[in-house]
């Protein structure tokens, strides 16, 4: 007789963290989708709007040091869902338009201008402490 034919024999804990994992991962992947969070395409005026994001989910499970009824297992998840922007389809075109957070409109064009003023002072103070 091979393991798995042995009738009423206990499950190992690989098996049982294994099959956990495996139910968390089914319940928390059919809750993040694109369409849960954001819904639907949406298809207006000859346009065609995709929803994008970035979805991520983690598990973990364990169950203590000694095997029997008492000692089940535990597990828990998460979720997490980011937009990231949009698929547009126009006359049988597809572009993808990202969606940018407001302050980067903001802070790349501060940055450039900071750069552009403080790195030329920076340079001449250099070159005016080297011995010559």
């Amino acid at each position: 007789m091979t393991g798995p034919d042995i009738p009423n024999r206990p499950v190992p804990q690989a098996d049982t963290a294994a099959v956990l994992m495996e139910r968390l991962a089914e319940q928390l992947g059919s809750r993040a989708s694109v369409s849960a969070v954001f819904g639907e395409p949406v298809t207006s005026g000859g346009i065609t709007v995709i929803p994008v994001a970035e979805i991520a989910f983690g598990f973990a499970g364990g169950t203590g040091p000694e095997a029997g009824a008492a000692n089940t297992g535990t597990g828990g998840g998460g979720a997490g869902a980011r937009p990231r922007g949009y698929i547009e389809i126009k006359d049988g075109i597809a572009a993808y338009k990202p969606l940018r957070a407001p302050w980067v409109n903001a802070a790349v064009p501060l940055a450039a201008l900071l750069a552009g003023s403080v790195v030329p002072l920076l340079v001449r103070r250099l070159a005016k402490r080297r011995p010559r």
